[in-house]
């Protein structure tokens, strides 16, 4: 009796583990099929392909750190800065000439913007008569 349960579990096991029939159809199937054969290497052939582990970690040495001395800061004041105060302000050109105009600047920059204008020369007389 126990030879008859012990053959009936072995069949079992070897109708349950024998493969489907595969039927790669579309690009998915393959995809599937992949991943499948990727997990079944991991967990069934990993233990195969481990390497040894030793007993004991690696000894471990403790030395104290260099004893480095150097020289004590030297602080000094900053030295003093004088600024020289200025009486005007510098000047600026403020008409740029043109023989046939000049440009002129008006505004401080501070309160009122700068702004160029332009101011085109007068027209020039009539010419001289010819001499007769």
């Amino acid at each position: 009796m126990k030879r008859l349960v012990a053959a009936l579990i072995v069949v079992a096991t070897l109708v349950g583990a024998s493969p489907m029939p595969a039927h790669a159809g579309a690009a998915v199937d393959a995809a599937l099929a992949l991943g499948a054969f990727a997990v079944f290497n991991q967990l069934f052939l990993a233990p195969f392909w481990a390497r040894p582990v030793y007993a004991g970690p690696a000894p471990v040495v403790y030395a104290p750190a260099p004893v480095t001395y150097y020289a004590a800061p030297a602080y000094a004041p900053a030295p003093a800065t004088y600024y020289a105060a200025s009486s005007r302000p510098p000047v600026i050109n403020r008409e740029v000439v043109h023989p046939h105009g000049r440009y002129v600047l008006t505004g401080d920059g501070v309160t009122v913007a700068y702004q160029w204008f332009w101011v085109p020369n007068p027209p020039a007389g009539a010419p001289p008569p010819p001499p007769r």
